[in-house]
């Protein structure tokens, strides 16, 4: 794709179908679960594959690929391209921190219980070390306030491991004013971003590390995913997968010693998943040109548009107070006593794509989570059917 605004892509329909083909046949509102590719992916993946039955697929990998990767990752959130592993999934990610840090009997980690599994299970099985868990108290589902993270804080804590958004309230955290202050008190942070990377800035000055797959907001293939770990960090976090990309072996020749790489590299220990990356990159440099400011203006534009229509229409909605500190672009909500499973069934009949998302209560939530390239005649079009 060609340097473009959002409003060019909003605005010309032949535009928006050519760039995201799902946009010819399906209203499609569920971002925060699996992205549909857009064509600028498709063709780099259909082009390096169509190449790759020529011989060597490494032969025809396009120039400085996994390079070019980690650098335009390493824009999206701030950091340093030598900060950058090509991991795939966020479970890997956050299952490679977890597992690669000194942890004494003892130490102590704060979590929100409510976060998704994958950065939940990751720190449960830290307890077989002797880790404890500390569990955040919060009064609205994933509304993490700085002071709630800090008040847990004690003289073995260890991390914080956070969501930078939470997956079903869309409730964003203030990620600078949490890392400053652990930073300050010699506490790790750890956040899940997939929630926010390539949707909304998720800066890393004050974290540690980061994880975040390709398939939701960075609009890339599944299992194409990133590793943030700070520089100064990296010494701290012992890579856990050992293979000839992350280690030291000239000519493919085992070396007597493990000498790893001196960079994020020194995480990727084999083969890279290249026709994922191929795709991952190009998603990537779309998200680059038109700007990580410019797309989530956009959604909170998009989240002012729903929320008022929703709450006229007798729904309840999370997160709805209008702090847009605290926004996303996840918009989720339910209506007492009506079984949003027949809503979504119905939405589906209409080519709309939304998410279903169950509480801890059995309670049903319809999530939706557009993208830039969603129009407002989409918008009301769902909520005409609502």
């Amino acid at each position: 794709m060609g340097k473009m605004t959002i409003e060019q892509i909003q605005s010309d329909e032949s535009i928006r179908i050519a760039e995201f083909p799902v946009s010819e046949k399906t209203n499609y509102l569920a971002h925060a679960a699996v992205c549909p590719l857009p064509s600028c992916a498709r063709d780099a993946i259909s082009h390096y594959a169509a190449a790759c039955v020529g011989g060597d697929q490494e032969d025809f990998i396009p120039p400085s690929l996994l390079r070019n990767t980690r650098q335009l990752a390493a824009n999206l959130i701030g950091a340093k391209m030598k900060e950058i592993a090509l991991v795939g999934p966020t479970s890997l990610g956050l299952s490679f921190i977890a597992q690669g840090l000194d942890w004494q009997p003892g130490d102590n980690i704060i979590i929100n219980a409510d976060d998704y599994p994958s950065n939940v299970y990751p720190w449960m099985a830290l307890e077989e070390k002797g880790v404890k868990l500390k569990y955040l108290k919060t009064h609205e589902l994933g509304r993490i306030e700085p002071e709630n993270v800090f008040e847990l804080i004690d003289s073995r804590t260890r991390m914080a491991a956070l969501a930078s958004c939470h997956y079903v309230s869309g409730y964003r955290i203030n990620i600078d004013a949490i890392g400053r202050e652990l930073r300050s008190r010699g506490i790790l942070f750890c956040v899940d971003g997939i929630q926010t990377v390539g949707a909304f800035p998720t800066p890393v000055e004050h974290v540690d590390f980061l994880a975040a797959d390709a398939h939701k907001w960075m609009l890339g293939p599944c299992a194409s995913g990133i590793l943030y770990v700070k520089h100064e960090t990296q010494k701290q976090l012992k890579p856990i997968v050992q293979g000839w990309h992350n280690l030291l072996c000239p000519d493919f020749i085992a070396q007597d010693t493990l000498n790893y790489k001196q960079d994020s590299r020194r995480y990727e220990a084999g083969t890279a998943n290249l026709l994922g990356i191929a795709g991952h990159h190009a998603s990537l440099a779309m998200l680059n040109d038109l700007g990580i400011n410019n797309i989530a203006k956009d959604l909170l534009d998009k989240r002012n548009q729903l929320i008022p229509e929703l709450l006229s229409r007798g729904y309840h909605v999370l997160n709805s107070d209008g702090d847009l500190d605290n926004a996303s672009g996840i918009v989720t909500f339910h209506k007492p006593n009506n079984d949003m499973s027949k809503l979504v069934a119905k939405l589906e009949q209409a080519r709309i794509k939304v998410s279903l998302r169950f509480m801890r209560d059995g309670s049903k939530l319809i999530r939706l989570s557009p993208h830039f390239y969603n129009t407002t005649n989409e918008l009301n079009r769902l909520l005409d059917k609502l």
